[in-house]
């Protein structure tokens, strides 16, 4: 098999790590240095240029130390601060305003998330030598970045190399969180990053890597409690790493019980694969054929391996929905399945195909209804002549039509200023742009967040600026049960001029704006709050560009409300699945002079 560097002469490939951390030469799309961007002039980072440009509520909300979203505090629940009196809505009590339903279901929804990677500490923490508290606070602050950016998700490994930033049965705690496999970290790092994350209203997609061992290629330099160390016979050497084989139906139970061990303990919205199954080539032949000879029942190598791979997608897609069906099951594969050239239903291409080179058939798993959702890397620019990123938003869009796997896009972040393209910061900005001519797709993800935070030359205060002005709601997640909750009740607003507290919200004395509360619902996971100019009628329909935040909690204060000036808010509950009710019935105050 030719090389990877032979390869991709031809192919713009740019996984979400390089391999071993190094450097892939020849790959248009590659990382330059041991997980880090190419080096590139940065301008200020993401939140330092928001605030220089006053973007609304930022400065206050930030200060303030607002978990809900851009300048906007939530308040506690049930009880806090007024916030959300009362027991809960109970499921089947009449709304409040009957007449009115909840806005198309289609209308305004957008994932919008960037990917947190933690294997080479790519992202965080980026010294696994520091505190807890160091590490703690560095990780606050890209969840911060994220709803700076009107974001309402991240994808964050907790498993990169058969090991675990939780406490784990089945493997031992990961070198990046401690510096050294197996060293406990002392405190249950999944259960923080999801509880800061959902206080933010952020959805946790945990990344899972399902086969990758280590970048080095020594199995005692693993800890004692590695299954690779006490299961040498289930490891293959290749590329300078080391590899589960994934031939291996032991492999496949220690994938699935990881797995689902977390899917039980934790309360995360989605299991996530990237695109790293076999691994990607670089030189050599994997050494799986004594596998192969015992377990190929007369397949063709490349056959057997794809179907390894699919029984592993498909079983673990079951046994996440027997164990939790909301719980969702989405891969972020290489860009291109096949190119059209070697598969007349490929894409109009001529790069690595990962139904070949990785064995990974796309395609197949979102025939089959295997997948939730599916987040393609789509790391090329517009117009690149191997690899058009216009082309292949097209041609994934094809794929996904009339079925019920959601397609976001994986867009490289990494990349901006890498070349003359590259060097536009608009060019990620076009992306999303293209992307509105496709209502298949459904948002798009960012590899990486501290990409996100750099802001080199301006590019994600481009994109919010143009593209995520106002947050937006997650799309509707559909066959995988779940209904709108019932509407809330006694929706209030008031002038808040400062001293508000709340569940999550740290010196909010600076806040001042409009105080918003309202009656919990039984079952809402979290409330869209969206504000009209003036005084609303007591009943009204509400359009997604009135969004103003979408929280959870009993009550925001929005400090981007404009001295003296009179607004009306209207609530709508949702469910963690985005089924969403009507709206109640609205409450307005004027904000409080400056």
């Amino acid at each position: 098999m030719a090389s990877r560097s032979t390869i991709t002469t031809t192919a713009a490939e740019s996984p979400n790590e390089p391999p071993n951390g190094r450097a892939a030469s020849g790959r248009a799309g590659g990382r330059s240095r041991d997980g880090g961007a190419a080096p590139v002039q940065a301008t200020a980072g993401l939140l330092g240029a928001l605030r220089a440009r006053g973007a609304a509520g930022l400065a206050a909300g930030l200060a303030a130390g607002a978990v809900a979203g851009c300048g906007i505090p939530a308040l506690g629940g049930s009880g806090e601060s007024g916030a959300g009196t009362g027991a809960p809505v109970p499921s089947g009590a009449p709304a409040e305003c009957p007449r009115v339903g909840p806005p198309p279901a289609s209308g305004g929804r957008d994932l919008r998330a960037m990917w947190i990677a933690t294997v080479g500490n790519i992202d965080w923490p980026k010294n696994p030598r520091a505190s807890a508290d160091e590490q703690k606070k560095q990780y606050v602050r890209l969840l911060d970045t994220a709803a700076a950016m009107h974001m309402n998700a991240v994808f964050v490994q907790i498993r990169p190399n058969s090991d675990a930033f939780y406490p784990s049965p089945y493997e031992p705690w990961s070198q990046w969180i401690t510096g050294t496999q197996g060293k406990d970290p002392g405190y249950d790092v999944l259960a923080f990053m999801l509880k800061e994350a959902h206080a933010r209203n952020l959805e946790f997609h945990a990344w899972f890597n399902p086969y990758r061992v280590s970048r080095q290629d020594d199995v005692k330099k693993l800890s004692p409690k590695s299954p690779a160390r006490q299961h040498p016979d289930w490891v293959r050497k290749y590329g300078g790493g080391l590899w589960y084989d994934p031939g291996l139906p032991q492999v496949r139970d220690l994938v699935t019980n990881a797995v689902l061990d977390v899917v039980r303990k934790y309360d995360i919205d989605a299991v996530h694969f990237d695109d790293y199954f076999y691994p990607y080539p670089e030189g050599g032949e994997f050494p799986d054929a004594a596998t192969h000879k015992t377990y190929g029942a007369g397949m063709s190598k490349g056959d057997w391996r794809r179907a390894n791979v699919n029984t592993l997608v498909q079983s673990l897609s079951k046994r996440i929905h027997d164990a939790k069906p909301w719980v969702r099951f989405g891969i972020s594969p290489f860009g291109v399945w096949r190119n059209k050239s070697t598969d007349p239903a490929g894409s109009p291409t001529s790069a690595l195909q990962s139904h070949d080179d990785i064995y990974a058939d796309t395609r197949t798993w979102i025939k089959k209804g295997w997948l939730d959702y599916v987040t393609p890397q789509l790391y090329w620019p517009i117009g690149d002549p191997r690899a058009d990123y216009a082309k292949l938003v097209a041609w994934w869009a094809a794929q996904v039509k009339g079925t019920r796997v959601q397609l976001t896009i994986g867009q490289a972040a990494y990349r901006v200023g890498e070349d003359a393209t590259w060097r536009n910061p608009a060019e990620l900005s076009r992306h999303l742009t293209l992307n509105a001519k496709y209502p298949q797709v459904q948002g798009d993800v960012f590899f990486s967040a501290s990409d996100i935070a750099a802001n080199r030359r301006g590019f994600a205060a481009r994109i919010r600026a143009d593209h995520y002005a106002r947050p937006a709601l997650r799309p509707v997640v559909d066959g995988r049960g779940g209904a709108a909750p019932p509407a809330v009740q006694n929706t209030a607003a008031a002038p808040a001029d400062g001293g508000q507290s709340g569940d999550g919200v740290k010196d909010v004395k600076a806040v001042k704006g409009v105080k918003v509360t309202w009656r919990a619902s039984e079952g809402a996971a979290s409330y869209g709050v969206y504000r009209v100019d003036g005084k609303g009628p007591a009943c009204a329909a509400v359009r997604p560009a009135d969004l103003v935040a979408d929280v959870r909690g009993g009550g925001i204060v929005d400090p981007s409300a404009k001295p003296g000036r009179t607004y009306t808010y209207y609530v709508t509950a949702l469910d963690r699945l985005g089924h969403q009710s009507g709206p109640a019935r609205g409450a307005t105050a004027t904000a409080p002079q400056g």
